[in-house]
C-alpha cells in the first residue's frame, strides 16, 4: 500500500524572545530624522507631530510616549519593545519591524501600509483601522488584543496567529496568505472571504463563516 501524504498542519509564528539588556536613559526630545539609536530607553514623552523619519530603534524599550501624527515614515524597529503607546493617528508607512513586542498601547488610525514585519507580537491593544495593504508579514501573533478594521489588502502573511482577539473587519482583498491562524480570532465581517485559503478557522467558525460563503457563491440559503 502506498504511504499516504501526511497532513498539513498550521505552523505557528517563529516569535524571537527579546534578550534582556541594560538600557541607557535617552531624550526623547532630542530625537530626529534619520537617526540611529540603540540600546536606549525613552520613556513618558509626546513626540507627537515630531519628524521621526527613517529613524531606526534598535535593542531599544519605547514606554508611555505619545507618537500622534509623528512622521514615522520607513522608520526601522529592530530587538526593541514598545510599550503603552498612545497614537490617535500612527504614520509608519514602508516602516520595518524586526522582533518586535508592542505591549498594552492604543492606536486609533495605524497608516502601516507596504510595511515589512518579521517577528513581532502585539499583545493587550486596542486598535481601530489598521492599514497594512502591502505589507510582507511573517511570523505576527496577536495576544489579547481588539481590532476594528484590519486592512490586509494586496499584503502577503505567512504563519500569523490570532489568540483571544476579535477583528470586526478583516479585507483580504487580493492577500496572499500561508499557515495564518484564525482559530483565536472573533470575525464579524470579512471582505474577500475567497482569499481565505491558507488560512485556519476551527469547525465553529466555519459554521459562523456560512453565511458569508454562500453570498460569496451565490448559493440561496431557504428553510
Amino acid at each position: 500500500m502506498p504511504a499516504q501524504p501526511s497532513p498539513v498542519t498550521t505552523v505557528p509564528p517563529r516569535i524571537k524572545r527579546l534578550r534582556a539588556g541594560v538600557r541607557t536613559p535617552g531624550d526623547a526630545a532630542v530625537l530626529g530624522a534619520e537617526e540611529r539609536r540603540h540600546d536606549e530607553r525613552f520613556e513618558g514623552a509626546d513626540l507627537s507631530h515630531a519628524d521621526l523619519s527613517d529613524i531606526t530603534f534598535e535593542r531599544c524599550d519605547l514606554v508611555g510616549l505619545s507618537l500622534h501624527q509623528a512622521d514615522l515614515r520607513a522608520a526601522t524597529f529592530s530587538e526593541s519593545r514598545l510599550e503603552r503607546i498612545d497614537a490617535p493617528v500612527l504614520s509608519a508607512p514602508r516602516s520595518v519591524w524586526h522582533d518586535v513586542v508592542l505591549d498594552g498601547s492604543r492606536i486609533g488610525s495605524a497608516e502601516l501600509y507596504e510595511s515589512g514585519w518579521r517577528s513581532v507580537e502585539l499583545v493587550d491593544c486596542k486598535l481601530g483601522y489598521v492599514n497594512l495593504r502591502g505589507a510582507t508579514i511573517r511570523d505576527l501573533r496577536l495576544t489579547r488584543c481588539t481590532v476594528d478594521e484590519l486592512d490586509l489588502t494586496n499584503a502577503q502573511a505567512t504563519r500569523v496567529a490570532f489568540e483571544d482577539t476579535s477583528v470586526d473587519h478583516l479585507v483580504l482583498a487580493s492577500a496572499g496568505l500561508v499557515h495564518v491562524d484564525l482559530r483565536g480570532a472573533v470575525l464579524r465581517r470579512i471582505t474577500s472571504i475567497e482569499r481565505l485559503a491558507g488560512a485556519t478557522v476551527s469547525p465553529a467558525q466555519l459554521v459562523d463563516l456560512a453565511p458569508l460563503f454562500a453570498a460569496e457563491l451565490g448559493i440561496r440559503v431557504e428553510g
